[in-house]
């Protein structure tokens, strides 16, 4: 079977192998939760607590309560992902619908939808989070919807400008020439084109949403107890760093390692989707 060129070229770039297997661990780790974890995540033994790497067979040690830390590591992943992927699934359909209403509806129309998107802009995504939980209680709904939309505004001009320049291309007005509807136009040649920088962009909005997952899970903003979560791991042991530091440290690599391997794979997917460089690079 013959591997497509442009997953070739994300290979061949040093950062898209390496956000490839950043992104691939916390996939996989994501999936083994599913069907294993070492111990349960939430089962506290207080009579186990404080136990080093190593001993009394936890991997990574346990914490004051006795909870293995590797099990909530894993388990963390899980919710991270699925939130950093319906939080992608919204800020596509968002992005999509107010880029798709600027450049399609009449100009008077596109025009209150481009200053509606710049207001949404000024509104920062944590901001929005905690106005959302305030009214409606800390869930991982909560966490998605207010990710999602805040990126998605975001991904709206960027998709807006693509879509623009797609429109005015000669083919596109050759299509119009030919008969061919507006939503007709749309399937066959604008989604098409404006697909690489809209993966590029989405690679991005998950790794804002696996730190903003963490930062309000921090600040008791996210998904309620017994969910596990990265950030409340952090935010329950920050008081004990002094005493048993590898507590912090484990969620925060796996936080810093899960936004750094997004971004990278965005980077690799750009240089990916642009058919100049992998031209460059063959010859």
């Amino acid at each position: 079977m013959r591997i497509p060129p442009v997953v070739l070229a994300l290979l061949r770039s040093r950062s898209g192998l390496a956000g490839t297997v950043l992104v691939g661990f916390l996939v996989l780790s994501a999936l083994l939760s599913l069907v294993w974890t070492p111990y349960d995540p939430t089962l506290a033994r207080p009579q186990d607590g404080w136990l080093l790497p190593m001993s009394g067979g936890h991997l990574l040690g346990t914490d004051r309560l006795g909870r293995d830390e590797l099990s909530q590591l894993l388990t963390g992943a899980r919710g991270t992902l699925l939130t950093a992927l319906l939080a992608a699934v919204i800020a596509a359909v968002v992005g999509l619908a107010l880029a798709l209403a600027a450049v399609l509806v009449p100009r008077w129309i596109g025009a209150v939808v481009v200053q509606l998107t710049d207001v949404l802009i000024a509104f920062p995504v944590l901001l929005v989070a905690m106005i959302l939980t305030a009214v409606y209680g800390g869930s991982t709904w909560t966490v998605v919807t207010a990710v999602g939309v805040g990126t998605g505004v975001n991904l709206a001009r960027v998709a807006r400008a693509e879509a623009g320049r797609v429109l005015n291309t000669d083919y596109v007005l050759a299509a119009h020439a030919a008969g061919s509807g507006t939503w007709r136009t749309v399937r066959k040649h604008l989604l098409p084109n404006i697909a690489p920088t809209l993966v590029v962009q989405l690679s991005l909005v998950l790794s804002v949403a696996v730190l903003a997952e963490a930062a309000l899970s921090f600040l008791g903003f996210g998904a309620p107890a017994p969910a596990v979560s990265w950030g409340r791991m952090l935010h329950e042991q920050q008081q004990y760093i002094a005493a048993r530091p590898l507590l912090v440290i484990w969620p925060g690599i796996a936080v810093a390692a899960s936004v750094l391997g997004f971004n990278l794979l965005g980077d690799g997917l750009r240089e990916a989707a642009d058919a100049r460089l992998r031209i460059r690079e063959a010859s």
